[in-house]
This record gives structure tokens, sequence and C-alpha cells, in this order.
């Protein structure tokens, strides 16, 4: 199983190496390229997914619901370590609560589950997403404010969701050309993503610290047992109970060494748990898949 799961990541890996090799003979500014993804390519598969996709309304309502007791949970548990390691809340929670759930989950479960699994986790990683761009935000830049509030109605993943739940709420249907093109870019998204991954990593600088370790622990660990807990609470099965466990225990979200460099913020501890985290994904993410049964 676990050989299985990891011959299922290695077409994600091998375009993230691409990204990262090829960021060493080109010139790639990376915050472009996540601009890129992120405010074009990502909010187009978003809201096609949404507006296409045949799931249930109890299936979206339920790992809608699981996805957010993740994050009260994560939440609390990332505030605990936080204060009692005597680090900065600004700067080491959100890479705790926040996994990499687009940009690494959302090709992931396409390979894994098909298009079934990958709607699935688009609704999980969209909820975390209103969590990151709402309250990540207002943790990172310590509290409400002008700036925190017009960055979350700035984003145009956020939109992405609000106006595809409305889409599918309404009877219209979009003109056949209208799918297509949505579709046509949505389509980039998820190796856009993972090659801008790779990207990333190599701008990255590793530091190491034994509150790093506990860190790791927390996100593998305890993500996985609140992804867990999240399932059972909400009698979650099947397909829809995997990718919850699998996405609760994935690497730390890229968006979390990204956001405080935005807000002239120090992004060390962030960037050390993306990049240390994304390379034992290599091990956990496939262990999360045999455990999840």
């Amino acid at each position: 199983m676990i050989a299985s799961s990891f011959l299922q990541m290695l077409p994600i890996l091998l375009v993230v190496l691409g990204g990262y090799v090829l960021s060493a003979l080109y010139t790639i500014k990376v915050q472009d390229l996540v601009n890129v993804v992120s405010d074009f390519f990502m909010p187009a598969l978003i809201f096609i997914s949404l507006t296409e996709s045949d799931l249930s309304g109890q299936a979206i309502s339920d790992i809608s619901k699981a996805s957010a007791l993740v994050c009260i949970l994560l939440f609390a548990a990332a505030f605990l370590w936080a204060k009692l390691a005597k680090e900065d809340i600004r700067s080491t929670v959100p890479p705790l609560v926040f996994m990499n759930s687009g940009f690494l989950g959302i090709p992931l479960m396409k390979l894994w589950g098909g298009m079934e699994a990958m709607n699935l986790i688009l609704i999980y990683d969209q909820v975390q997403g209103i969590f990151m761009f709402t309250l990540g935000i207002l943790v990172i830049t310590g509290g409400f404010s002008k700036k925190s509030l017009l960055s979350m109605f700035h984003s145009p993943i956020l939109w992405a969701v609000v106006l595809g739940f409305l889409f599918r709420l309404t009877p219209l249907s979009m003109p056949s050309s209208l799918v297509a093109t949505f579709t046509f870019a949505g389509e980039a998204a998820s190796p856009l993503a993972a090659f801008a991954l790779g990207v990333s990593i190599r701008s990255i600088k590793f530091t190491f610290s034994w509150n790093l370790i506990g860190a790791l622990l927390l996100r593998f660990v305890g993500g996985y047992l609140i992804g867990y807990l999240a399932a059972m609470a909400f009698g979650l099965t099947g397909l829809t109970r995997t990718v919850v466990i699998v996405a609760t225990a994935l690497p730390s979200a890229m968006f979390t060494s990204i956001l405080p460099l935005r807000y002239g913020l120090p992004n060390q501890f962030a960037s050390t748990m993306v990049l240390a985290s994304t390379l034992l994904g290599v091990i956990t993410i496939p262990l999360s898949f045999a455990l999840a049964g």
C-alpha cells in the first residue's frame, strides 16, 4: 500500500523536481509564479469544479464541516504549542494549522482517486482557504486592521469559492464555451501548482531548532489524529474519510511562508517548516494513505 501510494505521488514529485531544477537554470520569480497560479488558474479550477461537480449537497456539507472542525482544532493545538515552546505566534501558528491541500493535495488526490477525490479536496481546501485568508491573515498581522481586512476581500480564490457556491444554488447554466474555458484554465492549475512548489523550495533556507521537531510532529501526527477525529465526528466513510484524514496530515502550506513577507514579517520558521515537511512528505503521505485504509 505504501509503495503503491508512493508511485501515485511520483508524477507530482517529478514535476516539483522540475520546478526546482529549472529555477536553477532560469530566473524564475517565485512570487510572480505563485500569483499567477493562485490568482488565475486556481480560481478557474475552483469555480468550474464547484459549479460542474456532481457531488451531492450532503457530501459538500460533510467535508466542509469536517474541514472547518480541523481548522478550529489545529488553531487551538498550534496556539498551545506556541505558548509552551515560547515561539512567536504570528510566525509559527500558520504553518502548523494550514496544510498544502491546494498546491500538493489537489494534484495528489486527482492522481489517487480521480475527479471525485479531487472535487472533495477542492471543497476541503477552499474551507481551509477561507480560514487562511481571514483568521490566518489576522494572526499574521497581529489582529484586525484595515490592511488585513482588505487582503481578505482582494483574494481571487476567496471570490471563486463564493461565486462557485452561489452559482451552484441557482438554476442557471453556463454556455458550453465558458465551461470549456474554465475547464481548460483549471486543468493547468494542478501541474503549475506542483511546479511552483518546486521553484519555491529552492528559495527556502533551512534553519534547525529543537522546536522544529515538535512542530513537525504536530503537523503530521497531530494533523493525522485531528483528521481522524473530524472524520469520526461527522461519520465520514470511504473516499471522503480518506481525503479528510490524508489532507489534514499533509505538509505545511506554501502560502504560510509567503504571507508573512507581504506584511514585512520574518518567515524563517514558516519557510523551514514548509521545506522540512515537504521533504518528509515523501514518507508521511504514503504512510497516511496506508493508515487511513
